[in-house]
């Protein structure tokens, strides 16, 4: 992630704002989350098959 040092706009040589270690950190958290929501979409749909197997009691 770059800024431009100008004040008026894209102008001037860009100064990196962020190191390399907080986007890895950053990818890596990102990643983390990915994984977690599809482990909680999969065990949502077992969770629903599991249930509509069973029937409902009458």
């Amino acid at each position: 992630m770059t800024r431009a040092s100008g004040t008026a706009g894209f102008q001037g040589q860009p100064a990196t704002v962020s190191s390399s270690r907080l986007t890895n950190a950053v990818a890596a958290s990102l990643a983390v989350a990915a994984l977690s929501l599809c482990l909680i979409v999969t065990l949502t749909v077992l969770s629903t098959k599991a249930t509509m197997a069973m029937g409902l009691p009458v």
